[in-house]
């Protein structure tokens, strides 16, 4: 079965546990970066991040956007949405369907 990562802060990410979730709790963006480089290289199908963690790694992220894997999906953390999930999610449909669509 294919591994699937949390990384955020502890009170956004640590129910990701219940549901059996490689989770990784992180107090800054150095330590998400390092553990987003190496989910990639453990092979992870997905990765899930917490937005306000995304918005500094926006660079690291754009490497593998047009890779296979790791699918990395952008969470609300506990402050709420940015809307960079919303924004990353919209880009990938228009890109995947051609056009605008909303």
């Amino acid at each position: 079965m294919a591994k699937i990562a949390v990384i955020g802060d502890r009170d956004s990410v640590l129910g990701f546990r219940a549901l059996g979730l490689e989770v990784h709790t992180v107090e800054d963006s150095t330590e998400a970066r390092h553990l987003l480089r190496k989910a990639a290289e453990e092979g992870c199908a997905a990765v899930f991040l917490t937005e306000a963690l995304a918005a500094p790694l926006q660079e690291e992220i754009d490497r593998y956007k047009e890779a296979l894997t790791p699918a990395i999906v952008l969470i609300p953390g506990k402050g709420g949405s940015l809307g960079l999930g919303e924004t990353a999610l919209h880009n990938a449909v228009e890109r995947a369907v051609g056009a605008d669509i909303t």
